[in-house]
C-alpha cells in the first residue's frame, strides 16, 4: 500500500503549478508541504488562487534546497532552463523529481541547447530521466524512476494520436502532418501583447511554423516508435479559448485494407485515460476540460489511403499536471487513476 509522500511544488503560482495543487490537494497519499514562488514568497496560496482556499493555509516559500530537500517527491512546474539547476542536488539528497518543464525531455544536450538557446546545466542527468508518458513509455520504467521528464502538451496529444499508426508501421513515415490548436493558457501567465484578450479574442493564428520547441521532442519519440527516422510537419495554432488542445493528424496508409477503427481500439483497450470514439466520432476539447483524459477518433475520408486522427486533451491536465500526477501514482505504487477521476464540467 502506498504511503503518504511529502510533496514539494516548485513554481506554484503558474497555471500548471496551480493544477498540481488542485489535484494533489485531494490525493490521499500526498501531503503538499512546500509550495514555492520567487515572486510571491511569504504570501498565502489562497491569495493567488482563492478557489484553493479549502486546501489549507499554505504559504508560498522561497525555492531553495533547504526548503525542498526534506520532501519525498518534488514537482517542477517552472519555465524551461530552471529545474536543471536544482535537480542534481535534490536527486543526490534522495528526493525523486517529476519535471513538467522541457529540461530533461531531449536526449541530445546539443539539440536542447539549439532549441532553448542556452547550454544544459546538467547533461549528465539526461540519460537518467524517464519520459513520463505511461501509455508510450510503459509503467515499469516510470515506477522505478528517480527523475521523470513529463512530455509537453502538444507532444502528448500528437504522440497518442499517432502511436497506433507509427508503432505498427502502417503509414508513410516520411510525410506525417500534425496540425494542432491550443488555448491561451498554454503560454502560461505571460503578459505579452499577443496573449492579451483584446489581441487574441475573435481571432485565430498559426505560430512557430518554421520551427516549434516541441517539434524535436515529438520527432524523437516518433523515431523511437518507428525505429527509424520520421518526417514530420508540425504547425501549432492559437485559438481564442482558455484551455484545451485539438490535434488533427494526417498520415498516408501503406495498406488500404487495414481496419483503422479496430487498430485504435485494440491499441488503447486497457488504457484508463484514453477513449477511442466510435467510428465517425469527433472529439471536442470541452469534453476533456479539467480531466486527465485523451479522446481520439480515427477517420479515412472517402476510403482513400489517407488516415486522419483527431486527438483532444486538456493542456493543463493530461498535457501537464494530470500526467505528472499519473506518473506520481505509478512511482509510489498507488492506483494509476488516484485523484484523477474527475469528469469534464457541463456545459
Amino acid at each position: 500500500m502506498a504511503r503518504t509522500q511529502r510533496i514539494g511544488i516548485v513554481g506554484g503560482t503558474g497555471y500548471a503549478g496551480a493544477e498540481l495543487l488542485r489535484l494533489l490537494g485531494a490525493h490521499p497519499h500526498a501531503d503538499v508541504s512546500v509550495v514555492t514562488s520567487r515572486g510571491a514568497a511569504g504570501t498565502p496560496v489562497a491569495d493567488a488562487y482563492p478557489q484553493l482556499a479549502g486546501l489549507g493555509d499554505r504559504v508560498f516559500a522561497t525555492p531553495s534546497y533547504e526548503n525542498l530537500a526534506g520532501c519525498d517527491v518534488v514537482f517542477f512546474a517552472t519555465p524551461h532552463a530552471a529545474a536543471m539547476y536544482d535537480v542534481p542536488d535534490l536527486l543526490a539528497a534522495g528526493v525523486r523529481v517529476i519535471d513538467l518543464s522541457a529540461d530533461f525531455r531531449l536526449r541530445d544536450p546539443g539539440l536542447w541547447a539549439q532549441w532553448y538557446h542556452t547550454d544544459h546545466a546538467a547533461p549528465e542527468l539526461i540519460e537518467r530521466a524517464v519520459y513520463g508518458l505511461p501509455e508510450l513509455t510503459g509503467r515499469a520504467p516510470i515506477a522505478e524512476a528517480e527523475l521523470v521528464a513529463c512530455p509537453g502538451c502538444y507532444p502528448t496529444a500528437v504522440l497518442l494520436g499517432f502511436k497506433p499508426l507509427v508503432a505498427g508501421g502502417h503509414v508513410d513515415l516520411a510525410h506525417l502532418i500534425a496540425d494542432a490548436k491550443t488555448g491561451v493558457s498554454g503560454a502560461g501567465k505571460s503578459l505579452k501583447p499577443g496573449f492579451l484578450y483584446a489581441e487574441m479574442a475573435d481571432s485565430f493564428k498559426a505560430y512557430g511554423v518554421s520551427g516549434h520547441r516541441h517539434l524535436p521532442e515529438i520527432e524523437q519519440v516518433l523515431t523511437d516508435m518507428a525505429e527509424t527516422a520520421v518526417g514530420l510537419t508540425f504547425v501549432p495554432h492559437l485559438v481564442p479559448m482558455i484551455r484545451g488542445i485539438h490535434a488533427t493528424l494526417y498520415a498516408r496508409l501503406n495498406d488500404r485494407g487495414i481496419d483503422l477503427q479496430s487498430l485504435f481500439e485494440a491499441a488503447y483497450a486497457d488504457e484508463p485515460f484514453i477513449e477511442v470514439l466510435a467510428s465517425g466520432g469527433t472529439p471536442e476539447t470541452r469534453h476533456v476540460k479539467a480531466t486527465n483524459h485523451c479522446r481520439i477518433a480515427v477517420h479515412r475520408p472517402g476510403d482513400r489511403d489517407q488516415a486522419v486522427v483527431l486527438s483532444t486533451i486538456d493542456n493543463l491536465v493530461k498535457g501537464a499536471a494530470g500526467q505528472a500526477v499519473q506518473c506520481f501514482n505509478l512511482m509510489i505504487g498507488a492506483p494509476e487513476t488516484c485523484a484523477l477521476t474527475q469528469t469534464a464540467p457541463i456545459p
